[in-house]
């Protein structure tokens, strides 16, 4: 199910989603099924937020959510989505949410957005032009997350099922390889509570609310910048650990690329030795460790993590020279990951600059030879034998 918070940013995540039964499927699709390339706008919490449908997976609209698909006669549909993402169309959805408690746009009025357009051949070669950036992204998200599937697989394969390196001569005392240790997660890190006042904040510096830190993930992908922020927070550094101290969000594990400010309902870890670093974070990822903050969450409303508690949770910890020859990896990788996060963004930042002036008229094409990718060409056919019936 495509949920309004599933749809941000110009796109559709579907990494957190909240699935159904097939007769509740088809219930829900029996007017029209949701397909690749298919564009959605949120109507309501948040409003006006557009994004690209990127797969070919089964999904359903839930409430508070619009599609739209063109009229091929008239609109690319690419073009349509960046028009929806631009400055005039924004503008209008703003206009028709105003007025009301919570911002929210009626069907009626979402059908009267108006699109100005050229004709096909310059709406195709401004598509073109912007899902250079978009599909870059795409790639680069991919290959983001396959390198950090290594890394856990790695960790799991060395630390898990204790196929180290050498584990073959090794002897086995209870279950723990000889030379390693049993000591509490402490050994290795400690929490930092570094509390930082609204007016001793800079509004351009990084903060990293829950909403930022990604579900298991080595490090962030989004962020925002402390002039958004209300109140009091925490000051964490480059390469210190971020997890969600609130129940619904302990699943929610990062290691930093940056220093800046976070929620005050955040864990900041900070690792003794650098070589413990990729250890520990893949040991705050594991079930066990969720599990044990879960049981030991303290409130009755909002139950949050208790650290003098998990601090004490017992590790098996591998000798120096393992975590060093694991650390290594990990840095190869963890590198790798940040060089194409900075590559997203600075396609993303040019992307966004483009938009407006591409959309608007402002920067000419014409005279571009550019050609129609033919993997935007997808399902022409089939939208043309429909558009009398969806017209935009």
């Amino acid at each position: 199910m495509i949920r309004t918070t599933n749809v941000k940013k110009g796109r559709v995540d579907l990494t957190e989603t909240k699935c159904v039964d097939e007769a509740t499927f088809i219930k829900w699709n029996r007017r029209l099924m949701p397909k690749y390339r298919d564009i959605v706008l949120t109507r309501e919490a948040p409003l006006g937020d557009v994004g690209l449908i990127r797969t070919d997976e089964k999904v359903f609209l839930g409430q508070r959510t619009m599609l739209f698909r063109a009229n091929p006669d008239l609109l690319d549909q690419h073009f349509l989505y960046y028009t929806l993402l631009g400055p005039t169309a924004q503008a209008q959805i703003r206009t028709f949410g105003s007025g009301s408690t919570v911002e929210h746009v009626r069907v009626p009025d979402a059908e009267k957005i108006t699109i100005p357009y050229p004709d096909l051949a310059i709406q195709r070669k401004i598509a073109s032009i912007l899902t250079a950036y978009d599909d870059l992204i795409e790639v680069n998200k991919r290959r983001i997350a396959l390198l950090e599937k290594m890394a856990e697989e790695l960790y799991r394969e060395w630390f898990v099922r204790l196929r180290f390196p050498g584990y073959q001569d090794t002897r086995f005392i209870k279950g723990v390889p000889e030379g390693w240790e049993i000591m509490p997660i402490s050994a290795l890190c400690a929490e930092i509570r570094a509390g930082v006042k609204k007016k001793d904040m800079a509004d351009e510096e990084i903060y990293i609310g829950l909403e930022h830190i990604p579900r298991k993930s080595i490090t962030f992908k989004e962020c925002a910048t402390a002039d958004t922020v209300d109140s009091n927070k925490l000051r964490f550094n480059e390469r210190d650990i971020l997890f969600g101290k609130i129940r619904p969000y302990l699943h929610k594990v990062a290691l930093a690329h940056f220093s800046g400010t976070c929620s005050s309902d955040t864990i900041v870890l900070r690792s003794h030795k650098r070589l413990y670093e990729g250890f520990l974070l893949f040991t705050v990822f594991s079930e066990t460790f969720i599990e044990l903050a879960t049981v030991a969450s303290k409130g009755t409303k909002m139950p949050r993590a208790d650290w003098a508690f998990l601090e004490k949770l017992e590790l098996k910890i591998p000798p120096s020279h393992l975590l060093e020859a694991f650390q290594t990896k990990f840095e190869e990788l963890f590198s790798l990951i940040t060089a194409l996060l900075q590559t997203n963004r600075n396609a993303a930042k040019t992307r966004d600059l483009l938009l407006p002036r591409l959309i608007s008229g402002k920067l000419s094409v014409e005279d571009l030879d550019i050609q129609y990718p033919p993997s935007m060409q997808d399902g022409t056919e089939e939208q043309e034998s429909q558009s009398k019936a969806r017209h935009v």
